[in-house]
């Protein structure tokens, strides 16, 4: 059984084939539960970008986690790397075939959005035993999200639905239809009040369009568990 868990943001924390695996750690978010200095064990952490929102607290995390590896677009995984002074560290990719870490297979995707200098912005799509999951990082609506969909056929899909720098509720509506995934979660709402959002409208407009995935809203410290 694998399992997710959301710490508000766009933070999450995948459990799957015995490895821990985060993505964009920002742990001292607002919503947060936790604090950075709890996660022991963990084995990767994926970046979607470069805004400290999704960076977050990843070096904190690595610091205290010395076997942890960083995989993210290669501009990003050297600036880690520089940070960290070790290149072992730190595994750079860019879009295309998955990357493969001790097992994991690791896509990184096409997003609109920016990235503060640090090589293009990502999405990522997770691929375990247990299930494939698809972290859109930020982004507008996109029509590769088919592709992606249709390639990758992700189980669950992590989507932002703030609004203002990334896809609404309605939008990211509509990215589910296109991915198709069995499991929709949305993130990225309510930090800030900008990221106006709603995690109730986004569940009602993809019921409304019959789509066949199940929306499922988490607070930040809620798990989901899954195995496809």
């Amino acid at each position: 059984m694998g399992s997710l868990i959301y710490y508000g943001h766009s933070a999450f924390e995948i459990n799957s084939d015995g490895k821990k695996i985060l993505i964009d750690p920002w742990i001292t978010n607002p919503k947060s539960v936790t604090k950075p200095e709890k996660f022991k064990d963990v084995d990767l952490i994926v970046l979607t970008h470069g805004h400290d929102d999704h960076i977050g607290d990843t070096l904190e995390i690595m610091k205290n986690n010395p076997k942890s590896k960083v995989v993210a677009i290669f501009e990003l995984a050297n600036y880690i790397a520089e940070k960290l002074n070790d290149e072992h560290r730190a595994i750079g990719g860019n879009m295309g075939g998955p990357i493969i870490v001790d097992n994991i297979k690791i896509a990184l995707v096409p997003a609109n959005h920016s990235s503060e200098g640090y090589g293009a912005p990502t999405g990522a799509v997770i691929i375990t035993k247990e299930g494939t999951i698809y972290h859109a990082g930020d982004t507008g609506i996109t029509s590769e999200m088919q592709l992606i969909g249709e390639i990758y056929k992700p189980d669950i899909a992590l989507l932002p639905i703030g609004g203002h720098f990334t896809m609404d509720h309605n939008e990211a509506a509509k990215a589910v239809e296109m991915i198709k995934p069995k499991v929709a979660i949305p993130m990225h709402y309510g930090t800030f009040p900008v990221l106006y959002g709603d995690p109730e409208e986004f569940r009602k407009i993809v019921i409304s369009r019959g789509l066949n995935t199940n929306v499922v809203i988490l607070k930040p410290g809620d798990k989901y568990e899954f195995n496809f």
